[in-house]
């Protein structure tokens, strides 16, 4: 993915004991200058993967919070920018994994959306082994993409998204989505202000990747569950129901009139 941008990319393999200064890096005392120079962590990337993020504990993951929403970090009290087109990538292991801690919902809140991948289908699977066995997967000595996007194309497309037109009916159809969330009975948790922009900003990207410049209502009914199933917590008395989160969004999305 990175190599397609043409971006810059950091992997992190969360495990138990990552501090959160091998994330975002620390101060260290240079002993033939005899004074401190910073050591810049992972974090001063483009792209920065997280690898199995939920296996450290939440003082590590909470290290990513003001990167991931201010773009910038906090080291001995400094403040450091990062750069303008960081974002994070994660995955995460299912929680009923032996080692795992959840993640705290301030940091579930500033992921986009979440993709489930279950496994492929039989006919990828088959092509995935041809691939190995051809030498061109990366893992196995095949070479990585080339970049599609040349520099500042990729700043350039956000951009284009942030210019897609908004009819304020469909910024009251996305006010009336938050709401039917937040009235649900299976909900403990509900979205945020957060979420409902997240959930904009994605629609617009969908609608700029399909050559429109304006919004339409299935632009945002499409991505309702990737960008808020995540942030969703249900009611105890729920979940022993059989509801999820994917449900209840569902039944929100299909219960909220559509606009014309």
């Amino acid at each position: 993915f990175a190599a397609v941008l043409g971006a810059r990319f950091t992997r992190v393999q969360f495990t138990p004991d990552l501090m959160p200064a091998d994330v975002i890096g620390t101060n260290i005392f240079d002993a033939p200058s005899g004074s401190f120079r910073l050591l810049r962590g992972p974090v001063f990337t483009e792209i920065l993967m997280a690898d199995e993020i939920n296996r450290t504990p939440p003082k590590t993951q909470a290290a990513l919070l003001e990167a991931m929403q201010e773009r910038q970090v906090t080291i001995d009290g400094t403040t450091l920018a990062l750069d303008t087109d960081f974002f994070v990538i994660a995955t995460q292991n299912p929680i009923e994994f032996e080692g795992v801690y959840p993640l705290p919902e301030a940091q579930l809140d500033r992921f986009l959306a979440r993709i489930e991948m279950g496994l492929p289908a039989p006919e990828a699977e088959l092509d995935l082994y041809r691939k190995a066995v051809a030498g061109e997967l990366v893992d196995l000595g095949g070479e990585l993409p080339a970049p599609v996007l040349g520099p500042g194309e990729a700043p350039a497309l956000r951009r284009a998204a942030r210019r897609v037109h908004v009819a304020e009916e469909l910024l009251a159809y996305l006010a009336q989505l938050a709401g039917g969330v937040r009235k649900s009975p299976q909900v403990d948790l509900p979205v945020s202000p957060r979420a409902a922009l997240a959930l904009l900003e994605a629609g617009r990207a969908a609608a700029l990747l399909e050559g429109r410049d304006f919004l339409i209502p299935d632009d945002l009914k499409r991505l309702v569950v990737p960008c808020w199933a995540h942030r969703v917590i249900l009611t105890p008395e729920s979940e022993l129901e059989g509801f999820t989160p994917r449900r209840v969004l569902e039944t929100v999305a299909a219960a909220v009139p559509v606009p014309h």
